[in-house]
């Protein structure tokens, strides 16, 4: 059940580094706001890496490697012009912010399996899970990124 009012989840499964990870992102389809048509709540993480060393460094590195995906999911985007990039730092490259960042939360799965890499593993399946959930909600796919590109889900 969603704990945001007209969310929709997404579900993604893989596997990353040697470790099994599952995301589910909570999502809002914003008609009414082109600049961010789609908004990400919540983001659930498990994870079965092996044994974890460090379980405050490990969830971190989830949490940070869910926060990088996403800004590369909904805005990464370099413009080109004559050759060269257009944009040369943070203040005209867009760039999840502190405001606009879901509340991530990573459990850790004590298999006994192997060791597996924690670093990024959190990166690849971000946006799968929110393009899920965008079609949950409208019944589109969403085949491209950014997902800042498409208003409410659709195709513009």
């Amino acid at each position: 059940t969603p704990s945001v009012p007209g969310a929709g989840h997404g579900v993604v499964y893989y596997e990353a580094l040697g470790s099994l990870v599952a995301l589910v992102a909570e999502v809002t389809v914003n008609q009414d706001n082109s600049d961010e048509p789609v908004f990400v709540h919540n983001v659930y993480c498990a994870v079965d890496c092996g044994e974890v060393i460090h379980p405050n460094a490990a969830s971190a590195q989830i949490e940070g490697a869910v926060i990088y995906g996403l800004t590369a999911a909904l805005y990464g985007h370099i413009d080109i012009e004559d050759g060269r990039v257009t944009q040369s730092g943070f203040y005209d490259y867009r760039a999840l912010t502190l405001k606009n960042s879901p509340h991530v939360a990573v459990e850790f799965i004590r298999s006994g399996a192997n060791l597996g890499g924690i670093g990024e593993t959190g990166t690849p399946g971000i946006a799968p899970a929110v393009t899920n959930a965008v079609f949950q909600l409208t019944g589109e796919r969403i085949r491209k990124l950014p997902i800042r590109q498409f208003t409410c889900g659709l195709p513009s």
